[in-house]
């Protein structure tokens, strides 16, 4: 059995994601997003796949996706307010990793447990990134589902997915903590 971590448990214990609008600059350089990244891909793998990979999105490129995304709404004939909060999503951030579920042919790692892989790399990515310091959310949005929006604004493939879209910058308020789980309404022991 490993070692009890008590500073670990206390931040998993107490961790809470800050809202990707309370973002600011500064935002992680290159040096320091590297082992947020790196923590990332340390999540469970079945076969060692490696069913995910990363997008960094600076500045610049969260521009070209918010501009997409408004594009995108209008021939979707979605409602304006709608579009222009995922259009916000990315026009008010400076970084953002999207992280894109590619799941790989495999005859013993069925799919979904590919795409949960991406799911947890997206948890540990913004743990990673909270606890280095950094404010960081996790989003996702109707755009990140939109085949086109994801194929034109991000070059993935008909196979991959956006798993999330994880913001990371400097946090400016802190809300309030919100309810949690009632664990005894969610768990079932069972003894035989």
């Amino acid at each position: 059995m490993p070692d009890p971590n008590p500073q670990a448990m206390e931040f998993l214990l107490s961790r809470r994601s800050r809202p990707a609008k309370t973002l600011a600059g500064p935002v992680p350089d290159d040096a320091a997003l590297m082992p947020i990244l790196t923590a990332a891909a340390r999540t469970p793998d079945h076969g060692k796949l490696e069913p995910w990979r990363f997008i960094v999105l600076r500045q610049a490129a969260l521009k070209r996706l918010a501009a997409l995304s408004r594009a995108r709404g209008a021939a979707l004939q979605m409602a304006p307010e709608k579009v222009d909060k995922m259009a916000r999503q990315f026009d008010d951030a400076e970084l953002a990793v999207a992280v894109i579920a590619a799941p790989q042919p495999s005859e013993k790692v069925p799919e979904i447990e590919q795409i949960l892989s991406a799911g947890a790399v997206c948890l540990s990515m913004l743990n990673a990134a909270l606890a280095s310091g950094w404010g960081a959310n996790w989003l996702s949005g109707w755009a990140s589902h939109d085949r086109d929006f994801v194929e034109t604004g991000l070059g993935l493939s008909a196979q991959e997915s956006v798993a999330g879209f994880i913001h990371i910058g400097t946090e400016t308020s802190a809300p309030p903590d919100r309810p949690r789980p009632d664990l005894g309404a969610i768990t079932t022991w069972v003894e035989a």
